[in-house]
């Protein structure tokens, strides 16, 4: 999938401005450390800038593509799996983002998984640190990780 494909290159660039396109305006974005998914593009792309700021020695390890089962509407859809490691605090962190892409082949739901849950704990606290710095969220315990 050529989407996948440019995903990767742009998030080894580090260049947010190439990744726009590349997902729905409604994109949801599935965390490790939320209940509930970040929705849309503008959200999305503030988060990726936070994570990208945060993550120490990020690099993809592979490249699966398939279908798999979307988390809103339960039907099959074209998806990448981009298996990665890297380190926060001093953690290491192995991991996977899995994007679902719609008839246009644009992202329209981003899952991240990690582990282990003590790397996961890390990059929650990082990343929720990141995005009050941003001010893309607020300090409310609905926001935290975990909720």
């Amino acid at each position: 999938m050529e989407t996948a494909a440019r995903f990767r290159a742009a998030i080894e660039a580090h260049d947010l401005a190439a990744l726009e396109d590349l997902f729905t305006e409604n994109v949801r974005f599935h965390s490790p450390v939320k209940f509930t998914p970040f929705e849309g593009r503008p959200m999305l792309l503030g988060l990726l800038d936070v994570l990208l700021r945060t993550f120490e020695d990020f690099r993809y390890v592979g490249h699966f593509e398939g279908t798999s089962e979307t988390a809103a509407g339960g039907e099959e859809t074209p998806s990448a799996i981009l298996p990665f490691r890297a380190t926060v605090h001093g953690k290491q962190i192995h991991g996977i983002d899995l994007l679902q892409f719609d008839e246009a082949g644009r992202v329209e739901e981003f899952t991240v998984m990690v582990r282990p849950q003590s790397a996961v704990h890390a990059l929650g606290e990082a990343v929720f640190a990141g995005l009050v710095a941003a001010g893309l969220v607020t300090d409310p315990a609905g926001d935290r990780p975990g909720s």
